[in-house]
């Protein structure tokens, strides 16, 4: 079923009165804002369900938790939320491995419950994005089982089966993300299966045209319910090589080794040139229906090469999520530079999407910062990170407390949940430290998350994060964000213009952002101490918007502003 889209907020009248064209062969920062579709520069808020709030007692959260709390989502002025799965699933990934595509899991309600959240969503005029698994899905899922069971059945070429090698060994070097071999043997079938992450989550024939044809039915399923677009996890893990060429070894010794996985070069195991083929399928569906949208999921060595293979022209999908930063060991100008200079405006590159946070990442405000840094630190750096966040050209998503500067918690041994860092302990920094509740309330028992005591700790500062606490300051991270997202949408040239870098020393990062004839220069502190201030840079103008002191020739630690110019 079509639904109303929610409005779009009206574009000023000086931009509509500039020179630029709707075409579509034109750059964006030169095409007619009134022809823009609603997610081109969207920002996208991402809501883990387990932890954003329990409505019904049992430490987990759940879908009417959420409905129950999109006012304060929808408070932020985002445009989208996208959900993290929910669907029915024995959780050994936490819903990433999916046992049924079309139902909700018992844990966080049921169907009806998901319709109640996609209407109150777009009452309140947010879209709403759902994960799609679409490489892999649970050992316990219909279609594995019936796999399983024979090699001649109509389902025995839906997933990836190989006989062992003469001497018993797996059919080829592949090795999982989790740790240890691709390949898990199979008494049933006396055959091999291959899965790129837990056992339990084996991996789909992408290759199969049945099994196309059958996700497509799935994200048809989604669509008919009132779904605005899909994340498309893993994407790329989607088709394997069939001659199942061994993977080379990695020949940067500079890279990280904590697992098997990150000796090699991951070739034959995914990224296949057939992809684009099944993507092409997804945006025909996707174009069936009005204002659909679609983002894939892209890791990896070649991330960058597939991330526009598969949002090249009209035919593919909207945009592309990448890894630049979540995984950044540093927020440096040169980071910043590299990654967006990959992105120019023009008329034949594909769209990016930023985040700097996510449910598989550390939080950024504690992996950027030195372990010895203090609540006045995190307090303006978290200020500085999310001006910068908002400034960036292309779609932005943020993670759920980021808004309010949440920080990792370490989790103990003994408390974690993930399977990843249970597995690689220590070396793996868990991903657990990310997922943990919502603080709503900062004198409530578990802060509001619950009545029970939660699936993951809170952390010992998150009290002090609340949402209600930082509501009734008007200097908190929470006010801030919401006057920087009002920020960006009242400028067309943040949210739709080019980018072009300036040379800068130190820690300095300069670009500039234009949209027709509107130009605004963005200037960052990314170092703790003052910096100087950049000749280039106008002195005397007063700053549209500023975070941590920045403006008129001043330059403190962690700060940053906005200028016209």
């Amino acid at each position: 079923m079509n639904h109303p889209a929610p409005a779009r907020p009206p574009v000023s009248s000086a931009v509509a009165d500039a020179n630029v064209d709707s075409g579509r062969n034109l750059p964006v920062s030169r095409r007619d804002p009134a022809a823009m579709p609603w997610w081109l520069g969207a920002v996208i808020y991402q809501i883990y369900p387990r932890s954003f709030a329990d409505s019904n007692g049992d430490g987990v959260g759940d879908l009417p938790g959420i409905t129950a709390r999109l006012d304060h989502v929808a408070g932020l002025g985002v445009d989208a939320i996208w959900l993290s799965p929910f669907f029915t699933s024995p959780m050994r990934d936490f819903g990433y491995d999916v046992a049924d595509y079309c139902d909700v899991d018992p844990l966080f309600g049921t169907l009806a419950d998901f319709d109640a959240l996609v209407a109150r969503a777009h009452a309140l005029g947010l879209r709403v994005i759902i994960d799609q698994v679409f490489a892999h899905t649970s050992d316990r899922h219909p279609w594995f089982m019936a796999s399983r069971a024979s090699r001649d059945g109509d389902h025995a070429g839906w997933y990836v089966w190989a006989d062992a090698k003469p001497d018993g060994s797996p059919p080829s070097n592949w090795q999982s993300v989790f740790g240890g071999p691709a390949w898990t043997w199979d008494a049933r079938r006396r055959q091999y299966y291959f899965h790129n992450f837990l056992k339990e989550q084996p991996q789909l024939n992408g290759h199969n045209p049945h099994v196309q044809q059958a996700l497509l039915d799935v994200a048809r399923f989604w669509l008919e319910r009132g779904v605005d677009g899909f994340r498309l996890d893993a994407l790329n893990f989607l088709m394997h090589d069939p001659r199942l060429r061994p993977n080379p070894p990695h020949p940067d010794p500079a890279v990280a080794r904590n697992r098997p996985f990150d000796f090699q070069r991951r070739v034959h195991n995914q990224g296949h040139r057939h992809i684009p083929r099944f993507i092409e399928r997804v945006r025909a569906l996707m174009d069936e229906y009005d204002d659909r949208f679609t983002v894939a999921e892209i890791g990896g060595d070649d991330a960058l090469r597939e991330m526009k293979l598969y949002t090249r022209g009209a035919g593919r999908l909207n945009t592309s999520y990448g890894f630049d930063f979540l995984y950044a060991p540093a927020l440096t100008p040169d980071a910043v530079a590299g990654a967006l200079g990959q992105w120019p405006d023009g008329a034949d590159t594909g769209w990016p999407s930023w985040a700097f946070e996510n449910h598989d990442a550390p939080r950024a405000v504690t992996r950027w910062l030195p372990e010895d840094a203090d609540e006045m630190a995190r307090a303006r750096f978290a200020a500085m990170k999310m001006l910068l966040l908002l400034c960036l050209r292309g779609n932005i998503f943020l993670y759920q407390g980021e808004e309010l500067g949440l920080t990792q918690v370490d989790i103990a041994f003994e408390d974690l949940q993930d399977p990843e860092a249970i597995a690689n302990w220590p070396l793996t920094l868990s991903r657990d430290g990310a997922r943990t509740p919502m603080p709503w309330q900062g004198d409530a028992l578990y802060c509001g998350f619950s009545t029970a005591r939660p699936w993951l700790p809170l952390g010992p500062d998150h009290a002090a994060l609340a949402v209600d606490a930082q509501a009734r300051d008007p200097a908190s991270l929470l006010h801030l964000t919401r006057r920087l997202l009002a920020f960006r949408k009242d400028h067309p040239a943040l949210r739709w213009g080019a980018i072009r870098f300036r040379r800068a020393a130190g820690n300095v990062l300069l670009f500039e952002r234009s949209f027709g004839e509107k130009r605004l220069l963005c200037l960052f502190n990314l170092g703790a101490e003052p910096a100087p201030w950049p000749a280039s840079a106008p002195r005397d103008a007063a700053p549209l918007t500023s975070v941590g002191g920045a403006g008129q020739g001043e330059l403190p630690g962690w700060s940053g502003c906005v200028i016209a110019i």
